[in-house]
């Protein structure tokens, strides 16, 4: 479905959708830190020491306090700001470059510009920020005496001090593949969500309700976890291994055989759940202020377009 062209449209530029998606990680980050912090643990657990979210929780917190739940939040709401700032403004470039002449896009280049922006931040900012989150969410306790990594910038550090720069990108293949297909989910499901629900379309100048782009963007965002599954959980295991520590998984396809073959098909899975609790909530908080923004924004081009002489 292409877009609607009978009414006047306006584009917000690149730089303000990506300053508008960094403010909406700042919120997701600062809510839903616990659930991803338990989604690792189930993912690295190869024991089976750790039963369901619920459990899993209660295990943390009965040995490592509640504060455990938030370990690792200040990489991750770096991350997460950097990467919405980079996911939506290259989005808007890459839609940019392939609309055609009319600035109409189809349904064909907007999943391929929501491809390329999934790519680009896994190379980018997703990877090396991932990396230094899992090491430090996977350590158990809270005195950092007894922790090998004392927050973000030492575990940053000795990671490369120990594994070189490639340590930092362990596991960008599978990141690439998730996050690329991620995104290509995303942005074309919340366009259509966008579209069916509330006859809204890109710079139209219609303001979404912060409930209406919440239902949008928690929709969309229920598709990638199923797809991605797989990638997840083999970006997970080989970025929580370190040469110090051995090196189980030699690659990205070598993970995909070594663990249904050791632990069944169904590890490919591990954590679903907890990614379902935590990715489409996260995005409909993501949206529901993105949106604000842009349709802000919007409003304010359409409305000097509409004011400026012929």
């Amino acid at each position: 479905m292409s877009e609607e062209g009978n009414k006047a449209h306006t584009h917000v530029s690149p730089l303000l959708k990506g300053f508008a998606g960094s403010i909406g990680g700042v919120a997701e980050a600062a809510c839903l830190q616990p659930m991803d912090v338990i989604k690792t643990r189930l993912q690295l657990d190869q024991t089976g020491k750790y039963k369901g979210i619920v459990g899993t929780g209660q295990t943390i917190i009965k040995e490592e306090g509640v504060r455990a739940l938030w370990k690792g939040l200040t990489p991750f709401a770096t991350h997460l700001t950097l990467k919405y700032a980079l996911r939506m403004g290259s989005n808007s470039v890459y839609q940019n470059l392939l609309r055609d002449q009319d600035g109409k896009l189809t349904s064909g280049k907007r999943l391929l510009a929501g491809m390329m922006a999934g790519v680009t931040e896994a190379l980018v900012i997703v990877t090396p920020f991932e990396v230094v989150k899992i090491r430090l969410q996977q350590q158990k306790g809270l005195s950092k005496e007894l922790l090998r990594y004392k927050g973000p910038v030492h575990c940053a550090v000795t990671t490369l001090r120990e594994d070189g720069i490639r340590g930092l990108w362990s596991g960008a293949t599978p990141t690439v593949m998730r996050n690329g297909t991620n995104q290509m989910c995303l942005f074309w499901a919340k366009h259509n969500m966008d579209a069916m629900l509330w006859d809204k379309h890109d710079g139209d100048g219609k303001q979404l309700s912060p409930v209406q782009s919440m239902t949008s963007g928690f929709l969309a965002a229920c598709l990638g976890p199923f797809a991605t599954g797989p990638f997840d959980v083999a970006k997970t295991r080989m970025m929580a291994q370190t040469k110090a520590g051995g090196i189980k998984y030699t690659g990205f396809f070598d993970a995909l055989i070594k663990i249904p073959r050791e632990e069944g098909i169904m590890a490919m899975w591990k954590g679903l759940l907890p990614r379902l609790l935590r990715i489409p909530p996260g995005q409909a908080i993501v949206w529901a202020v993105s949106d604000q923004i842009t349709g802000y924004f919007e409003r304010q081009a359409l409305a000097a377009q509409q004011q400026a002489p012929l």
